[in-house]
């Protein structure tokens, strides 16, 4: 008898995308590239990006690029979302059109095929109109993934929704970081990275470096990333030189490296394995969500971080230590405690890796996975890629 094989539902994400310079970007082409490696195909794995304007070129698995605020262009993005079998949207309040980006509910009032959402950010202290969205999003919608228990719990406490809807899946991490150390031992080496500019401590960390120059040998701190874009086209290189400025006033020049350097996944992981000890100097208070943070604990990698929730969340555990926002004294101390204290070190370390396999990509994909398979679809409405090429055209015209 002939076995029949299931078929896996396509799936619709929806979402910034690379190569736009976002967290969210970066965590939508990990996620969708390890569902396709599970498949072992990206057929049915189509992405809507979210942008300003349009590239001439897009990536080959963008089926549609939606001009944020264009009506028309959303009623092809609705179109195209519904030949699906489930849809999965990334939402961050900058990321969609509208005041607070209330568009992400125009898009989800029209969509025929089941929903899932993905929220990378739960405000503690949201404006009403951002409760509202959020409020209705999670009621319009099949389910709500959050990666934290600390942003599971701002949901029950503060936001009128059905918590039977909501789950927990990490944020994931490249299956590349895991391995031994590639520390070369001769500096210890403090690493921060990802894009750079106002509200994440890096001030902070600078003047925290200050106060380990006696310590023999003397660590390295490497700050890696470019920066942020927005910072970039409102204040071009001003931010990145400040901060150089800061460091050489301090006698720093020895000490902090800022390498802006764009690296593919596998030589960001190669540097990531390289650090002694992983610095999150954020000043948010308000995050829920650290694709950084999970990136350092899968890597197996000490942490000294603020008290952000994410933080104080994962390094309960044991994986690192937690300091106060915005004090450059405590930032050194733990800093010093580890460098001083390889015992410490490597024990956190080790608890960082044991936890760390079941962050990384493949393992979070398979959660994404089982959602989608138990999803009961509800007969996507089917249309050719040129129905809806003609459609995008006659919406155009008449928008």
């Amino acid at each position: 008898m002939k076995q029949h094989q299931v078929r896996l539902p396509s799936i619709g994400f929806v979402s910034t995308y690379p190569p736009t310079s976002c967290g969210l970007a970066t965590f939508t082409a990990a996620l969708r590239g390890a569902m396709a490696q599970r498949r072992g195909s990206e057929d049915g794995l189509d992405v809507v990006s979210l942008v300003e304007s349009r590239l001439p070129e897009p990536r080959s698995e963008v089926s549609y690029q939606h001009l944020n605020g264009d009506r028309s262009s959303l009623a092809v993005a609705v179109l195209l979302l519904n030949t699906h079998d489930v849809v999965l949207i990334q939402h961050e309040y900058g990321i969609f059109g509208g005041p607070d980006g209330s568009e992400v509910l125009d898009l989800v009032s029209q969509l025929r095929v089941p929903t899932v959402v993905t929220l990378h950010t739960v405000l503690n202290n949201p404006t009403p109109a951002q409760k509202e969205i959020l409020e209705r999003l999670v009621d319009m919608t099949t389910e709500t993934v959050v990666m934290s228990q600390t942003a599971l719990r701002r949901l029950e406490s503060g936001y009128r929704l059905d918590p039977m809807k909501v789950r927990v899946i990490p944020h994931g991490a490249m299956a590349g970081l895991a391995g031994p150390s590639l520390s070369d031992g001769i500096r210890p080496v403090v690493l921060t990275w990802g894009l750079i500019g106002p509200g994440k401590g890096l001030e902070s960390a600078i003047e925290a470096m200050a106060d380990l120059k006696d310590i023999r040998p003397t660590p390295r701190y490497i700050i890696l990333g470019k920066t942020h874009p927005k910072v970039q086209a409102t204040q071009g290189d001003s931010y990145l030189e400040g901060l150089k400025a800061r460091a050489h006033a301090l006698g720093l020049e020895d000490v902090v490296e800022f390498d802006s350097r764009y690296l593919d996944l596998e030589s960001l992981a190669k540097e990531i394995r390289r650090a002694d000890i992983v610095l999150l100097p954020y000043e948010s208070t308000e995050q829920v969500t650290s694709g950084v943070l999970v990136e350092a604990i899968a890597a197996g990698k000490p942490v000294v971080a603020t008290s952000f929730p994410h933080a104080m969340e994962m390094l309960s555990t044991g994986a690192g230590i937690v300091v106060p926002h915005s004090d450059p004294v405590a930032m050194a101390g733990a800093i010093r405690t580890l460098v001083t204290d390889p015992e410490l070190a490597n024990r956190m370390a080790g608890v960082a890796a044991s936890i760390g396999s079941a962050l990384h990509w493949p393992a979070v994909a398979e959660e994404y996975e089982a959602i989608a398979s138990t999803l009961d679809p509800r007969s996507p409405v089917m249309a050719s890629i040129s129905e809806l090429i003609v459609s995008a055209d006659h919406l155009a015209k008449v928008g």
